[in-house]
């Protein structure tokens, strides 16, 4: 599907309590690529027998790539291609490993029409348990004129 295939939500078309999701596998991959994209090659990422003696008892995928699933939902699901980021928090509760699948789900909570902003609870689960917790504010477009 194409960005102009896809649904885009101008901020007319945004409702309380609408909701959108991503789902992704975690690869080994994934973890490799964004040590390389963002410069963090903490061990605790990258290396099984360094992993293994911390709390974690093994590799374990950088919180900021997960948090990446909620940047996907809302750039590509809800609202869509020109929504723009303004605020983000973010609450690691659990740790996401190679060959979980991470659902990110945000529900939208309040609309502030004079900024046309949109603020959003976001969520990571693993087997159905948060991961990640949170909430964003995005700048959202506004219906262009006919």
């Amino acid at each position: 599907m194409t960005v102009l295939e896809r649904k885009v939500y101008f901020f007319e078309d945004l409702e309380t309590g609408m909701e959108a999701s991503f789902q992704k596998v975690v690869t080994d991959a994934d973890i490799v690529a964004f040590a390389n994209v963002s410069g963090d090659k903490n061990p605790v990422h990258l290396d099984e027998a360094y992993a293994a003696r911390t709390m974690f008892k093994g590799r374990i995928a950088h919180g900021m790539l997960t948090a990446g699933y909620i940047s996907a939902v809302f750039g590509m699901e809800m609202p869509g291609p020109g929504a723009i980021y303004v605020s983000q928090t973010l609450n690691f509760k659990a740790p996401v490993r190679i060959g979980d699948t991470v659902i990110a789900k945000v529900k939208l909570i309040e609309l502030i029409p004079a900024k046309r902003r949109a603020r959003f609870e976001c969520q990571c689960l693993v087997a159905g348990k948060p991961v990640l917790e949170g909430e964003a504010v995005l700048m959202v477009p506004a219906r262009p004129a006919a």
